[in-house]
């Protein structure tokens, strides 16, 4: 009897093993980022934090009175899937940068980007998406219970996140987490971020990753589906702009809030609407040749305006913005001040104005050049155009970083005024409420995300 049971053992065990218990083997062609006890491949930005290495662990560690520091990987990356597992103290906050960057030209080299949080606290929000040291919160976990109740307290979490052309997906524990489309960066490297701590924190506490690994071949085959509904940031606010007071100055859709400058309606031709996109035509370079330009029904005094551009080879636009369209009702285009948008390598107009410079691209059209290390994205990449207007003093910045300023209606102003095309127009730049404009000088561009604060 006892032969028999122990042969009834040995038979289950045996079809267990080849059926119902048998793992299946991963097969898919993972590469890991961890070269045994080195940090080989990494570096570290930002604070003072420390990192090690041991039995294929990367442990960081924190120091009080330091910024945030990252352990960075060398190599940049464009869409990849990453797995990895993290231990960290409870009473920490901590993130995995993806896509990121450290550019001498934005705010000093500091760490950018997008941030797959790690969030031991109650709010549990581990698994959501944040913009480091940009935007903020993009994709939080505010609806998503189950997520928020996969986090294991004190204990190794496993992550799952994929970057796949403009949608971030992740998961924690295997559970949904966030589901983002936003096309704001294309590439970056992917940091582990050891948070700043202050006060009473306590120093020394630590956070662990480990089995590391990442996949940027073949994605379609490997991706995974999740059932969550995606948060669209193309033509939306962000929460943190929301809070701000910040409004969509166009709506991604329609045309609404916009008429032809010269016009009482929209242009019907030499503007299109496609993909979220606002489009000016190609119609040979002319200016105004086909729809002209088109400019906002409302008039603002003092604002802050963010503007997405996307430039083609050789083309040519503008923002302006203070425009009183009364001012010019014949050819050409309606007068105010202008953010020039120019591909400098290939237009003429680069090399020409009444000052040296002043008709590059995010220069003060005609009158003030821009830095001339400006950033500037590869063409066919959108660029990121911000103008503030405050008091009389005005900036334009250019991807992040300012490329000038001037007082509107100082001597040194006028001065300039004087010495330019804008000499004719009496009061030029000095209005105290103007409409926005966006240019039609014959060339192929496109807008997006067109937000505007009134201060």
């Amino acid at each position: 009897m006892v032969k028999i049971m122990q042969c009834a053992v040995i038979i289950f065990t045996v079809v267990c093993f080849l059926g119902c218990g048998q793992v299946k083997k991963d097969n898919t062609p993972w590469v890991s980022l961890i070269e045994g006890n080195t940090l080989n491949g990494w570096n570290i930005k930002g604070g003072k934090a420390t990192y090690s290495v041991k039995d294929g662990v990367i442990t960081g560690t924190t120091i009080k009175n330091t910024p945030n520091t990252f352990l960075t990987t060398n190599t940049h990356y464009n869409d990849f899937i990453l797995e990895l597992d993290y231990k960290v103290d409870s009473t920490m906050n901590s993130g995995i940068q993806i896509r990121s960057n450290s550019l001498p030209h934005y705010r000093d080299g500091i760490v950018h980007g997008y941030q797959v949080e790690i969030d031991p606290s109650n709010r549990a929000w581990s698994g959501g998406i944040y913009d480091e040291k940009r935007r903020k919160w993009l994709n939080p976990l505010t609806n998503n219970l189950e997520a928020q109740k996969a986090f294991k307290q004190n204990d190794w979490n496993h992550y799952r996140i994929e970057a796949i052309g403009d949608t971030l997906k992740t998961w924690i524990n295997n559970v949904p987490a966030a589901y983002l489309i936003d096309g704001k960066t294309a590439s970056g490297f992917i940091g582990l971020q050891v948070h700043s701590i202050h006060g009473n924190k306590k120093e020394g506490t630590t956070i662990s990753w480990k089995n590391i690994k990442i996949l940027t071949e073949n994605l379609e085959k490997y991706k995974k589906h999740t059932p969550l509904k995606p948060i669209i940031t193309k033509n939306k606010l962000t929460i943190d702009e929301a809070k701000k007071g910040w409004k969509m100055l166009w709506d991604g859709k329609t045309t609404k809030g916009w008429r032809g400058a010269k016009l009482d309606k929209f242009p019907e031709k030499g503007w299109e609407i496609k993909n979220g996109e606002l489009i000016v035509l190609s119609s040979g370079g002319a200016e105004s040749a086909a729809g002209g330009d088109i400019v906002t029904e409302a008039l603002y005094g003092d604002f802050e305006l963010r503007v997405d551009f996307k430039l083609t080879e050789g083309a040519n636009s503008g923002i302006k913005y203070y425009v009183d369209t009364n001012l010019n009702k014949g050819p050409g285009s309606s007068i105010g001040l202008e953010y020039q948008i120019l591909d400098d390598a290939l237009h003429p107009d680069a090399k020409l104005g009444s000052h040296k410079g002043s008709r590059t691209l995010s220069s003060l059209y005609d009158l003030i050049e821009a830095n001339p290390k400006k950033p500037i994205n590869k063409m066919g990449e959108w660029n990121t155009a911000y103008i503030v207007s405050k008091n009389n003093h005005v900036e334009h910045w250019l991807n992040g970083m300012k490329v000038l300023e001037y007082e509107r209606g100082s001597a040194a102003f006028l001065k300039l005024v004087s010495e330019s095309k804008y000499e004719k127009w009496p009061g030029f730049g000095l209005l105290n409420k103007g409409q926005i404009l966006l240019q039609d000088h014959g060339d192929y561009v496109s807008f997006k995300n067109i937000k505007i604060k009134s201060l």
